[in-house]
C-alpha cells in the first residue's frame, strides 16, 4: 500500500502540490489526471525521490520513503516522459546495463532480458540500437528496463506521449498484462480515454489540490451517464443527464444541431477543469 500524507511541494512562493492525501492499494491501477501544471509530474518526482517534499510524507507498506530508504526505493521503478537511454546501445545492452546497476548476476540479467523482451514483443529487434527504434518500441523497452528489478510499484509519467493510436493500444495491452500480476501502477496521462480504459480509480488534480477521487464509472455517473451536445453560436455546449429518457427529451427539443452520446471521463475532466478555471 502506498500512502501520501499531507504531501506538499513548494518552489519559492509557488505551491505545485498542496497538502495532498492519497491512499493507493496494492495492485491498484491508479491514474493522476489534471491540466498542464496541475502537479502530476511533481507528485511522480516525489514518489521517485527525485524531489523531496516541502511538507508531508510518503509511506510504502507503512515504512517512510526517503532517499536513504534503499529497501523502499527498490520497490519503485519509474518511466519518465523523456527517452532516458543511450542512443548507441542495443536493447540487450540497455537491459544488461540496468541489471548491472542493481548488481544482478549476469545469468539473471540474461534470463530476465529474454523473458521481458519476449513479453513486450521486442525479441526480434534486440540487436537494433535505440536510435533506430520507433517511438513505440522505445517506450516498450523502457517498460522492460523498469521491470528488470521486479518492482512492486511502477510509476508511469505520460508513457504513451507521442505514440500513434495503434502503438498506444499495444502499450495498453502490455500494461494490463503487467497489472494482472498485482503490480501497483500509477499513471499520469493527457489521454483521458487511456485512464478510463486502464485505471481502477483516478484522482483529478488541479493547481496541486485533489478535486475528485473515484472510479471512472462513478465519476461519469456523478456527472450524468448520458450527454447531449448542442452546437450554438458560442460553440459546442454539452448537457449531462442521469437517465437516457431525460437526455432524449432534451434532445427532441434541441433541434437539428444536437447529438446524443454516452458521457466519458474526458467530459468529467473538462467539467472539473472548466469550473475551477471559471
Amino acid at each position: 500500500m502506498l500512502e501520501l500524507k499531507n504531501l506538499t511541494k513548494k518552489f519559492g512562493d509557488f505551491t505545485a502540490v498542496d497538502h495532498l492525501d492519497l491512499t493507493i492499494g496494492t495492485g491498484e491501477f491508479f491514474g493522476l489526471l489534471g491540466p498542464n501544471g496541475a502537479g502530476k509530474t511533481t507528485i511522480i518526482s516525489m514518489l521517485s525521490t527525485v524531489l523531496l517534499p516541502t511538507e508531508g510524507e510518503i509511506f510504502i507498506d507503512g515504512q517512510r520513503l526517503d532517499r536513504k530508504a534503499s529497501v523502499q526505493k527498490r520497490k519503485l521503478s519509474v518511466i519518465t516522459q523523456e527517452y532516458s537511454m543511450r542512443q548507441d546501445m542495443t536493447m540487450d545492452e540497455v537491459m544488461e546495463y540496468q541489471g548491472r546497476l542493481y548488481f544482478l548476476p549476469r545469468r539473471v540479467i540474461r534470463q530476465k532480458s529474454e523473458e521481458l523482451l519476449e513479453f513486450a514483443g521486442l525479441k526480434e529487434f534486440r540487436k537494433r540500437t535505440v536510435r533506430h527504434l520507433s517511438g513505440g518500441m522505445k517506450r516498450k523497452l523502457m517498460i522492460c528496463r523498469a521491470l528488470m528489478i521486479e518492482p512492486e510499484i511502477l510509476l508511469l509519467d505520460e508513457p504513451t506521449a507521442g505514440m500513434d493510436a495503434l502503438s498506444r493500444r499495444q502499450m495498453w495491452n502490455l500494461l494490463r498484462q503487467v497489472n494482472v500480476n498485482h503490480m501497483t501502477i500509477i499513471l499520469t496521462t493527457h489521454y483521458i480515454e487511456e485512464a478510463q480504459a486502464l485505471c481502477d480509480r483516478v484522482a483529478l488534480i488541479n493547481r496541486g489540490k485533489l478535486q475528485k477521487l473515484d472510479t471512472p464509472a462513478a465519476l461519469i455517473e456523478e456527472l450524468g451517464a448520458f450527454a447531449v451536445d448542442v452546437t450554438t453560436q458560442e460553440g459546442l455546449v454539452s448537457r449531462y443527464f442521469k437517465s437516457r429518457e431525460e437526455a432524449i427529451r432534451y434532445l427532441e427539443g434541441a433541434g437539428l444541431e444536437a447529438t446524443f452520446r454516452g458521457t466519458t471521463l474526458e467530459d468529467v475532466f473538462v467539467d472539473c477543469a472548466g469550473r475551477k478555471i471559471g
